[in-house]
């Protein structure tokens, strides 16, 4: 199946990473050390827009992309899955990872064992108006979570398709942005403006992905491993039927109860 997602993009200071724990952005998570020698797999770069100012920002900060690119893989892999052994793990061959000169701010296409994240020059160029390095290594490893988790998460069955806006969409798109919560690039505190007040689960994106990112934090904390692999397990498969999967087979397990449970213990109803 072919996603194409479009989500926030910046670019990245190396040199920035160790500046993090004395402002407002996190530091990296660390990375496990039975993932450090995974190979995520392997990194093919292009510039198709080198005539670009954020092409020049991007080169200025990002001297070497690959294993900057294979490092962050290997956080969101231990967020999705226990150890590098797990059978459900995609075996990627190459990630083609690509700065142009488009519309729009970043995506993410291709299947099986080859995929493509493509990042645009503009948005580039407005995330770095300020001259805020660490801004842009903490918007850049965050569209990198979530695009990435694209490539590696489980693909539901039985529930419709990516494009018809249901339990699937909803699945990627709310794992994605769970996953870039966990691995600290959103802002974790429920009251930040980060989290967006929605009325229902089925918003997708991060109003799914700080529910779930509750889940596992309240709930179970390998529930987003759990519920990534409900997708493997579970056919044909649905919220309802993955929360009962994960955290037992009981009423107050039913998604529209746990999201009210959600609702009321953050203080939005």
């Amino acid at each position: 199946m072919k996603k194409i997602i479009f989500v926030l993009l910046a670019a990245v200071s190396m040199s920035a990473t160790a500046q993090l724990k004395v402002n407002k952005y996190h530091e990296p998570i660390k990375v496990e050390k039975k993932w450090k020698k995974y190979n995520p797999g392997e990194v093919v770069f292009h510039d198709e827009a080198p005539q670009t100012e954020g092409s020049k920002i991007y080169h200025n900060i990002i001297p070497n992309p690959t294993p900057y690119i294979q490092e962050n893989a290997r956080r969101v892999l231990q967020t999705l899955y226990y150890g590098p052994k797990d059978k459900n793990i995609p075996q990627l061959k190459t990630i083609d990872y690509t700065l142009v000169d488009e519309d729009g701010i970043s995506w993410k296409d291709g299947d099986g064992d080859n995929v493509g994240v493509w990042y645009t020059t503009g948005w580039i160029e407005k995330s770095f108006q300020n001259n805020d390095t660490m801004r842009l290594d903490y918007e850049t490893r965050g569209v990198l979570y979530h695009e990435l988790t694209h490539a590696y998460q489980l693909d539901p069955k039985g529930c419709g398709e990516y494009g018809d806006g249901g339990e699937n969409w909803c699945f990627i798109e709310g794992m994605a942005d769970a996953v870039r919560l966990a691995c600290g690039c959103f802002n974790q505190d429920f009251k930040s403006s980060d989290r967006p007040r929605g009325n229902s689960w089925r918003e997708g994106y991060r109003v799914a992905g700080y529910f779930l990112y509750w889940l596992q934090q309240n709930k179970d904390k390998n529930f987003l491993r759990k519920f990534n692999a409900s997708a493997a397990e579970l056919n044909p498969w649905s919220w309802d039927k993955a929360m009962k999967h994960v955290l037992g087979d009981k009423p107050e397990n039913g998604v529209e109860e746990l999201w009210n449970e959600y609702q009321h213990a953050i203080g939005d109803k």
